[in-house]
């Protein structure tokens, strides 16, 4: 752990000389400059210019999407073993710059240094995971049987063609670079582009695929200042396949106007979370209050996994809830480039006003703040996005805060009596991400595991109630209003969402 630190303030030093500069798209291998320019900040300190990036217009769309469509014939028919290698290199390249990309990282989304490491190293493994899955099953080119003598049948996966990716802020690096390698593996091409204000990432992640020798065409970068870019990418008749991380009613409109579209296309689309914990009687509370304050505040409850609300049985609830207070109040809420530091701060301004609602929401219908409830102006808070944990207690499990998704460091609390309840409280939400307990009892957790309305579930799990997920150990996907497809990233079906099958038949 301390060469871990020692890299990363190594780091920290080398990369605050890039600040500031000014990034171009970059379409078929070569800088586009557009009329139109936007600043990144960082939101620890807002005085902080991390760097100007291009507005990308309607005409730099159609420029991306036509260079990857020119690309994806010479790209698509290289053998799958020549794809492999190439992206094995990219995982490599990745992990020769992990440092300063985590460092880079902590100052744009403002995430805590082993939050910004995780997120560069799965970044590297979900590609080599990707290309493991083609390597294993040969390319998915499999015989089948036959009806007859002279007949030779195969059922081959191929490629689509065009993929847009349109990435998220708070893993600006794993849910960028995973989706992007699975498109690419499969042999299809990619216009790539960035949530806005984690654009340096985006550029960075560009960077690494050109030096791992991508050629040109096949991996294009756009950023945008608005919701345009995006709009303008997936709305392209050009474009063959989207991968979209982000809010439920954009995931919702993706879905809708693709009904209206001349031919369907492909979405893989992740939606969000409200989820759930459950605190059994037979729980060791130690290690569920742990569980629950590192899932519900880790990256500052900006996962679509965090644990946003918990159902406590009554038997146990005092004492529950006395470990939870006490542990989220020695969490060290800074700068989240320091090495002591747990909170650091929320992405904008916008997050803040979530946040600020939602607590003044609470209050106003009777809720007990238990801790937290407060943005932080003073000092070296004076110019960033810092709000406090917060533990909300006493509102019915019927309030809608129970199940909007807030995606800020809030968690409500709400007792119950028997595991049938919680299991139906737990389902109640429209999402159905992540979800957890916290039970000694086997029947218990086969019960939970049984009934509970979630793709990813977690029994006993002290490192986070409802979150952590990595490549070939825990798939990561929605069901209900958390995802379109009900396969996880990281998992063994993934990859092949973004090939389509051709049956193949022969007479000799």
């Amino acid at each position: 752990m301390d060469d871990l630190h020692r890299e990363i303030d190594a780091a920290i030093e080398r990369v605050k000389p890039s600040f500031g500069g000014s990034y171009p798209l970059m379409i078929d291998g070569r800088e586009v400059r557009t009329p139109g320019a936007f600043d990144v900040r960082s939101p620890i300190d807002t005085r902080l210019l991390l760097g100007r990036f291009q507005n990308a217009g309607p005409d730099a769309v159609r420029a991306a999407v036509a260079a990857a469509r020119d690309a994806f014939p010479a790209w698509s028919a290289r053998s799958w073993r020549e794809r492999v290698s190439q992206l094995k290199k990219v995982a490599d390249a990745i992990r020769v710059r992990r440092w300063d990309l985590a460092a880079l990282m902590g100052y744009e989304a403002g995430k805590s240094r082993l939050e910004c490491v995780g997120d560069v190293e799965e970044s590297a493994d979900l590609i080599e995971y990707y290309a493991g899955q083609v390597e294993r099953h040969d390319g998915f080119e499999i015989k089948l049987g036959t009806l007859g003598p002279g007949e030779e049948n195969w059922s081959v996966l191929r490629p689509y063609g065009v993929w847009a990716v349109i990435s998220p802020f708070n893993f600006p690096l794993a849910l960028a670079a995973g989706p992007a390698g699975a498109a690419l593996v499969a042999g299809n091409t990619v216009v790539f582009k960035p949530a806005t204000v984690t654009s340096l990432l985006g550029y960075k992640l560009y960077e690494v695929m050109a030096e791992a020798g991508l050629p040109a065409g096949v991996f294009n970068f756009l950023s945008g200042g608005g919701s345009t870019t995006g709009q303008d990418l997936v709305d392209s008749l050009d474009v063959d396949g989207v991968v979209f991380t982000g809010s439920k009613s954009v995931g919702m409109h993706l879905i809708r106007s693709n009904a209206a579209r001349p031919a369907p296309r492909p979405l893989i689309i992740e939606m969000g979370g409200k989820n759930p914990a459950i605190v059994m009687p037979s729980a060791d509370l130690d290690k569920a209050s742990d569980g629950v304050v590192r899932s519900a505040f880790g990256a500052q409850g900006q996962k679509c996994s965090a644990c946003s609300r918990v159902y406590i049985a009554k038997a146990i609830r005092d004492q529950f809830v006395r470990l939870l207070v006490e542990k989220t109040r020695k969490l060290k809420i800074g700068n989240p480039l320091d090495r002591d530091v747990y909170i650091g701060p929320v992405i904008s301004e916008d997050a803040v006003k979530t946040y600020e609602r939602a607590v003044a929401r609470a209050t106003s219908d009777g809720a007990r703040i238990l801790i937290g409830g407060r943005r932080l102006t003073d000092g070296e808070f004076a110019h960033g996005y810092f709000v406090e944990p917060t533990l909300i207690d006493g509102l019915p499990p019927s309030h809608p805060l129970f199940s909007e998704e807030l995606f800020v460091p809030i968690t409500l609390l709400a007792d119950v009596t028997t595991l049938d309840e919680a299991i139906a409280l737990a389902n109640r939400a429209e999402y159905g991400l992540t979800a957890g307990i916290f039970s000694e009892d086997e029947r218990e957790i086969d019960q939970f595991f049984g009934q509970i309305q979630a793709g990813v579930t977690y029994a006993n799990r002290r490192a986070g109630a409802t979150t952590g997920a990595w490549p070939g150990v825990n798939s990561f996907g929605g069901w209900k209003a958390s995802g379109s497809t009900g396969r996880g990233t990281g998992g063994p079906y993934y990859v092949q969402q973004f090939m389509r099958e051709q049956s193949r038949v022969r007479i000799r």
